[in-house]
């Protein structure tokens, strides 16, 4: 289940919880504290992530990352603002397309590249610049 969908039934259950779906602000606070538990199980599973100098590409090599039920977005958290977008691959391995625009990072803040992915999606971060990079990724 996505993270996008476990929020939902957990809002839902949060608002059941406070006694009714419209006007209770104690389901309204509940779901927005199980809201950030699921975000923050998220990133709680990230993975650090090393990019070299002189590629525009993480990860450089001929690897790809795949997205998991932990999130239903790709998130990055880079050490320093950078300019990134996705590109995704096809089950072969083979290119199928990047996004159109570059999204800002800010150092030490948590960016969602892509919304709403579906789980098992192969794909690789491409950055703007060919410095070297280092942050987290979520997926």
């Amino acid at each position: 289940m996505t993270r996008h969908k476990r929020f939902v039934t957990v809002a839902v259950i949060g608002a059941l919880t406070g006694g009714s779906l419209v006007g209770s602000t104690a389901g309204t606070a509940g779901a927005a504290t199980q809201g950030a538990a699921v975000a923050q199980s998220c990133y709680g599973d990230a993975w650090s992530y090393s990019k070299p100098a002189n590629t525009f590409f993480q990860p450089s090599s001929g690897a790809l990352y795949f997205t998991t039920d932990n999130c239903a977005d790709i998130n990055i958290k880079t050490d320093t603002s950078r300019k990134v977008k996705v590109c995704f691959y096809a089950s072969g391995g083979g290119l199928n397309y990047c996004q159109r625009e570059y999204k800002t990072t800010t150092a030490g803040a948590w960016k969602v590249i892509a919304g709403d992915v579906k789980d098992g999606t192969k794909f690789k971060f491409q950055f703007a610049s060919s410095a070297a990079s280092t942050g987290m990724r979520a997926h």
